[in-house]
């Protein structure tokens, strides 16, 4: 989740991801993006295909970025089951929806603290279960439906319900930049891109193209990263500390400082790895007090050196 003032580049940054990350394996002419060596994000049609033995075709594909508008409908998030054409030929007719495009991709959601309650309840079904069901009239369609789910906004906005708060691995915040001589770096790289959009994205082509060499090498990496039991230890008494309420600041903290650590090309986690994450993965579970005037993200690191200097 990326929280920040009004245009400070989030929307442009999360839909810069698409370009950085590496394609992946899908079986060809799959709705769901079905993995063609994973049972666990292939959809149930290309399951049956494997039993019967059937030789899938394999094809390498960009990984999708599907825009959540807010005021889509349910039908249009979920997918249709055409009812009419379910009695009269005996099949089920269905039309998938948003949530079977972004299965292993992103989906994004703007200015998610807008979003309503009921695509917000889909939305948690969906991130807890990893598959999207759609019943109808006695007819049931699933589909597996795991995505990496980013939203952003403004907090002056509104709220996020803490149910969906707490789906979010990573919360950082943005603000905007006060340093004048990068703000005229930014007014004119803008400028740049709006006279000529296809020689900007060429300067940066080899640049781009190093940062997708990195990520890749990472992604292969990171099975082989380790974590010492005393630094898993330090965190989850931070986080105990903190009273996060259960136990997914302790998992995501973990995870993203084997991140990090693969993305450095170590394979063991520093303590430095940790105290770079665990302000992003735990500031946005700590129980709000409205008297509190300090950044919770300070609040986090603060504990942190106490708890790790021990």
């Amino acid at each position: 989740m990326i929280m920040g003032d009004r245009g400070t580049g989030k929307s442009t940054t999360v839909r810069s991801l698409v370009d950085l990350l590496p394609e992946i394996k899908v079986v060809a002419g799959d709705q769901y993006n079905s993995d063609p060596e994973d049972p666990e994000f292939m959809s149930v049609e290309v399951r049956a295909r494997v039993l019967k033995g059937e030789q899938l075709r394999v094809v390498f594909s960009k990984i999708n970025m599907v825009d959540l508008p807010l005021g889509a409908t349910e039908d249009r998030v979920c997918g249709t089951i055409d009812i009419e054409k379910a009695l009269t030929e005996g099949v089920k007719a269905f039309e998938p929806g948003l949530l079977a495009k972004a299965n292993r991709g992103i989906l994004y959601v703007d200015e998610v603290n807008l979003l309503d309650d009921h695509l917000v309840d889909v939305l948690l079904d969906s991130a807890a279960s990893g598959w999207n069901t759609v019943e109808r009239e006695g007819i049931s369609v699933s589909h597996p439906a795991r995505f990496i789910l980013i939203g952003s906004g403004n907090p002056e906005e509104g709220e996020l319900r803490p149910q969906l708060l707490d789906r979010f691995g990573m919360h950082a915040q943005v603000g905007t930049v006060r340093d004048a001589e990068l703000r005229v770096k930014i007014v004119e790289e803008r400028a740049c891109f709006d006279k000529n959009p296809t020689g900007f994205r060429h300067s940066y082509k080899a640049e781009q193209e190093k940062l997708q060499q990195v990520i890749a090498l990472a992604r292969s990496f990171l099975p082989s990263v380790q974590i010492d039991h005393d630094l898993k230890v330090k965190i989850s008494k931070v986080c105990a500390e903190l009273n996060v309420d259960g136990l997914r600041g302790d998992i995501v903290t973990n995870r993203a400082a084997k991140a990090l650590a693969a993305l450095k090309g170590n394979d063991k986690v520093s303590a430095e790895d940790i105290a770079t994450v665990i302000p992003n993965c735990l500031r946005h579970r700590l129980r709000k007090d409205p008297l509190e005037s300090i950044d919770s993200g300070l609040l986090v690191l603060e504990k942190f050196y106490e708890v790790f200097r021990r």
